[in-house]
């Protein structure tokens, strides 16, 4: 029987019961929706803390002194790069880069009167391209300048913890290069908001110079950071900077955290992505072998007027494959304007991004619509079905046309 016949009478079929139809129908429908939304969100919510770690903190390559541990933030000069503004100007050649500057990182406390809270003070090359992040970001007075000798710019959040506004004076400490607790009064030049609550609370900037001389580290820095006009260039410059006594971070060991997060969501949405897929199938299943049982009979008369089981066979998986596209468009309709939406609205969370740990997370979490994976989703959501689908067709198949005459 031609295959346009086929489909003819597949379609005929699914219309005898239609609610049974349009109900298997939905199912499929909102189970891929749901599947395309939910990866929507996490592949939004990742892509932009990864975004906002490499434009805040890490860039996308670092040299560092072999030495020197991130997590301690040492400030020893056996553990500082020499000659940071060397390692800087030789980045700054390469075609790839698009700003590359040194900076220097130590833990500090920032004190008032009533209050006081622990930060991350970044000293750094004020005019560099950098930090226009931050400059964008300024929500009152003005950004620094390299000149500036007792200026300290803060987060807005840290500095409504503490009470302080533009033009505000608190005291500083950090502990220098030699050990020793160095403590120094400064004035809020102006306070940022990126829209990362984690970030916005427990940072502060001072220019590079003024941080080397309070931090007794003259003409050294934790890391030159480097930012590339494209992400994919990192392995180049970083080849291209490797040295004796340098390690050369990318973006990908940098933000470590969120790679392994990613990782893991991804791990865990497998998961998911079977469970709904399958109770999808169950669902289809259950559908077809019903219209297997009310159509014993029709089987067995297509049967004796010599229809071959194969053929059969085939009507019922073109029935699941109605069943299966027609979901499966419905719901890629309805998952883009899931996705839609939380590209434009979000889910707010509030403060709960202060909490995440290496995660640059904002206080919205925004989708992002990855048309591979969907499409991944879509193919797999249909093989599934036309796999569960072979069953109760080949339970129709395998029916001997006499028995299926004699039923009901």
């Amino acid at each position: 029987m031609a295959l346009g016949k086929l489909w003819t009478i597949a379609f005929r079929d699914l219309a005898r019961n239609r609610r049974r139809s349009i109900l298997t129908l939905a199912a499929v429908a909102l189970g891929l929706a749901l599947l395309m939304t939910i990866h929507g969100l996490t592949a939004g919510t990742m892509a932009d803390s990864l975004d906002a770690g490499i434009r805040l903190q890490t860039a996308h390559v670092q040299v560092r002194a072999t030495s020197y541990d991130e997590g301690k933030l040492s400030l020893k000069w056996k553990d500082l790069l020499e000659a940071p503004e060397a390692v800087a100007a030789q980045a700054a050649a390469l075609p790839q880069v698009q700003a590359a500057a040194p900076v220097l990182r130590a833990s500090g406390v920032l004190n008032t009167a009533d209050e006081s809270a622990g930060m991350q003070v970044y000293g750094i090359d004020t005019t560099s391209a950098l930090y226009a992040t931050i400059r964008q970001a300024i929500v009152a007075g003005a950004f620094l300048t390299p000149d500036d000798r007792d200026g300290i710019l803060i987060g807005k959040r840290l500095a409504d913890n503490l009470g302080l506004g533009v033009g505000g004076r608190a005291s500083l400490v950090i502990v220098d290069g030699d050990g020793r607790p160095n403590e120094a009064v400064f004035t809020i030049r102006g306070t940022f908001s990126t829209g990362v609550p984690a970030y916005d609370e427990s940072t502060a900037f001072l220019p590079l110079a003024k941080a080397q001389a309070f931090t007794n580290t003259a003409g050294h820095a934790s890391a030159v950071a480097i930012l590339l006009h494209r992400q994919e260039d990192a392995d180049a410059v970083a080849a291209a900077l490797a040295g004796p006594g340098r390690t050369v971070l990318t973006w990908r060991e940098l933000n470590a955290v969120v790679t392994q997060t990613v990782q893991t969501t991804m791990s865990f949405y497998a998961i998911l992505d079977i469970i709904v897929i399958l109770v999808v199938a169950v669902i289809i299943v259950n559908t077809l072998l019903m219209a297997v049982f009310e159509r014993i009979r029709e089987m067995g008369i297509l049967a004796a007027l010599g229809m071959r089981g194969r053929t059969i066979t085939l009507m019922f998986l073109l029935e699941a494959a109605s069943l299966g596209l027609a979901g499966i468009f419905v719901g890629i309709v309805i998952g883009s304007v899931g996705v839609a939406y939380l590209t434009k609205v979000g889910i707010p969370i509030g403060d709960m991004g202060a909490a995440a740990q290496g995660i640059a997370l904002g206080s919205v979490m925004y989708g992002r619509f990855d048309i591979p994976m969907f499409a991944q989703l879509a193919a797999e959501t249909l093989v599934v079905i036309l796999l569960a689908a072979l069953y109760p067709a080949r339970m129709a198949a395998h029916r001997e046309p006499a028995e299926a005459l004699r039923a009901l």
